[in-house]
């Protein structure tokens, strides 16, 4: 069936991108600091987040392979949507409840290992769902304007929890952010919004959005023969490998955030200092997906038109540089335009790499496999979070907790991705 460019799907899928992007940023924004709580460790924190990239390993690549073959009148990816949305704002509604509750440093873990679950239930099939209902030709549009939406969610999360962590410290008096939040009723405001987003969103794209006709597979691959076909195949292995490098890059800088302004501003990263970026943190953040919003819409516009290699490489390069002064930094300003800055080369690298996997499918003619492709995707965008988290945090313990360390460490990942991009044989696609 001929694929029709369609705003109602795009902003379907971006609608869904938002509420999944205020779910990932709840977690960002708030679980270092309540983790912090229980323990001052980085290693011990970083582990604990690195769980989701563990689970983000294995449950995408499983569940978007077997959702390429499956035959339903719900279709292939909706029933994942439908079921992953709902369970994860159930799970946002339980890490509220069991910190509010008072659970040991184990229980609160695994609330956060069922949330990390729930979400990658159909984190495959959400990024599925875009090639198979856009055309090549416009896929760079249809990405930035879903990257578009799904940083805004960011930014959504991150004003919000900064706005209420302002009132709760004028209306308590106490200096640290989220001790703050915690002695008021504030702080369950977020993680009810996320969970209806979520939920909301889920059921909306399976009630509203239609999936094209599933293609035909007349030789399905068996598992193994799908993750030897990655290997074989030398332009996604090099993708992949990027990916992982670019995005191991960021989680160094979104899992431990708060240590790095901590140590910056401060000297160190005790539960104390900590506590008190965390208004700082979320600012920054919010900042960020700012410019990440601002380099976003163009990014996908220059994979359409300028080509794909250049568009890539150029935001990979903005992000980069910032964080190579990262080392020199000492000030809430600085640390402040170098942030804002790397966030625009962010978006622009984020709005020119979503459409690539689809387009090599297209261009080797795989395209009824985009669950299994993306789910793959998904696991290059995970591995990072679990190797950040340990080794973040292994590394940050042997610079003696100077926290600084990890700017210019994801600088250098970046860089080493770009050769591997630049020399891809068949990234190049028709323009539409």
């Amino acid at each position: 069936m001929e694929k029709k460019f369609s705003w109602s799907v795009v902003l379907g899928l971006a609608l869904l991108g938002f509420s999944r992007s205020v779910g990932w940023s709840l977690n960002k924004g708030l679980s270092f600091p309540l983790l912090s709580s229980y323990t001052e460790s980085a290693f011990i924190k970083g582990t604990i987040l690195a769980v989701e990239g563990f689970i983000g390993l294995f449950i995408p690549v499983l569940l978007g392979y077997y959702s390429d073959t499956l035959r339903s009148r719900h279709g292939r990816r909706r029933p994942f949507i439908m079921v992953g949305g709902i369970l994860s704002g159930i799970a946002v509604l339980m890490i509220y409840t069991a910190y509010s509750m008072g659970v040991p440093l184990w229980g609160f873990a695994m609330t956060l290992g069922f949330f990390y679950l729930s979400m990658h239930i159909y984190t495959a099939q959400y990024r599925a769902l875009m090639p198979d209902t856009v055309e090549s030709g416009h896929r760079g549009t249809a990405s930035g304007v879903i990257t578009l939406l799904e940083w805004a969610g960011n930014l959504f999360l991150f004003g919000l929890a900064g706005y209420l962590i302002a009132k709760a410290v004028s209306m308590t008096g106490e200096n640290e952010g989220i001790k703050a939040l915690a002695q008021t009723p504030y702080l369950k405001i977020p993680f009810l919004i996320t969970a209806l987003f979520l939920i909301g969103a889920a059921l909306f794209v399976y009630f509203v959005v239609r999936e094209p006709e599933a293609p035909e597979i007349e030789e399905n691959e068996s598992l193994a023969d799908y993750l030897k076909s990655i290997v074989e195949n030398r332009d996604f292995l090099k993708f992949y490998a990027a990916q992982t490098l670019w995005w191991m890059s960021f989680e160094f800088i979104a899992i431990f955030l708060y240590g790095i302004l901590a140590f910056i501003l401060y000297g160190s990263a005790t539960e104390e200092n900590i506590k008190a970026v965390t208004s700082l943190g979320l600012y920054l953040m919010a900042l960020f997906n700012v410019t990440v919003l601002l380099g976003a819409l163009p990014g996908g516009i220059l994979y359409d038109k300028l080509g794909r290699r250049l568009s890539i490489v150029l935001g990979g390069v903005i992000f980069a540089l910032p964080q190579l002064w990262g080392w020199f930094i000492s000030t809430k300003t600085e640390i402040t335009i170098a942030l804002g800055i790397a966030g625009i080369g962010w978006g622009i690298l984020m709005a020119s790499s979503y459409p690539v996997i689809g387009d090599l499918l297209t261009k080797f003619e795989r395209e009824a496999f985009t669950g299994r492709y993306y789910g793959f995707f998904e696991a290059t965008r995970s591995l990072p979070v679990l190797l950040a988290g340990i080794l973040g945090g292994a590394i940050v313990q042997l610079a003696g907790e100077n926290y600084r360390v990890l700017f210019p460490l994801g600088a250098v990942l970046v860089l080493l991705a770009m050769p591997m991009i630049w020399f891809m044989k068949n990234l190049e696609a028709e323009k539409g």
